[in-house]
């Protein structure tokens, strides 16, 4: 060992002589040994109280932005999402329809040899066509490559409603996941003796999905253009007039 060995006690020299431990020494040296410990343990408390009132605000600041912000963030990107999935539907049914297919096109009425309709069918090809450009148009353009980025003013993130439109614009990333299905529904409609009123729609409907890093929201747009119609003369079998050539329910 290096050093001189310097033993725990302090000694001094009697009178006669003799080696004698001088208590005094001992009682600082203890003293000096329980104040540092004192220190330590105080030097740990201090920190634990630090720790946890850093844990507790980081957890509030996280509930408040989960409750408030979050809420906020979801009803401005569904809300710009909404807009943006009618635009995109609404194009690309212009796209779809722009030739504007008859209603000879799409509909077959057979009739008897005194004339009377016994049955109205539909032109399976030329529809799914016409479902299938539609979905495929409009999820080309909901469904963009990359994020997107949504404006949203600094006072909407406090979560108080009197300040969500004041502030500068900043923009936030949202992720939107989109998918679309067309189909098509028809109805019915007397328009006199023997005269009826026969109208095709097209179903267009956009299921979004937007997906941020403390939650996801769903919902679903949907668009209902006609997309032809014709005035049938003559009787027409209850089974029309109660459900439509597609099987759905009619309004009749």
């Amino acid at each position: 060992m290096n050093g001189e060995y310097k033993p725990p006690y302090d000694y001094a020299l009697s009178g006669d002589g003799r080696q004698i431990c001088s208590v005094a020494h001992v009682r600082n040296r203890s003293g000096d040994a329980s104040a540092e410990k004192g220190r330590k343990k105080r030097g740990k408390k201090k920190f634990l109280r630090v720790f946890c009132i850093v844990t507790a605000s980081v957890l509030a600041l996280l509930i408040y932005f989960q409750t408030n912000v979050t809420r906020v963030l979801i009803s401005v990107s569904e809300s710009s999402m909404r807009v943006l999935a009618v635009e995109a539907i609404n194009d690309a049914i212009y796209r779809t329809l722009g030739d504007a297919p008859s209603y000879d096109d799409l509909i077959k009425i057979e009739r008897n040899a005194n004339g009377d309709i016994v049955a109205v069918s539909a032109n399976a090809l030329k529809l799914n066509k016409i479902a299938r450009d539609t979905a495929s148009l409009s999820q080309q353009t909901l469904q963009q490559p990359g994020a997107r980025s949504v404006m949203i003013p600094i006072g909407a993130l406090t979560g108080i409603e009197a300040l969500a439109g004041t502030g500068k614009r900043i923009g936030i990333k949202i992720l939107p996941v989109c998918s679309v299905v067309c189909g098509f529904s028809s109805s019915f409609e007397s328009m006199g003796i023997n005269q009826t009123r026969h109208c095709v729609y097209l179903n267009v409907i956009a299921d979004i999905s937007i997906v941020m890093a403390s939650r996801t929201d769903k919902f679903a747009v949907q668009t209902d253009v006609l997309a032809a119609e014709s005035v049938i003369v003559g009787n027409i079998p209850d089974t029309y007039l109660q459900t439509d050539i597609f099987g759905k329910k009619s309004g009749l």
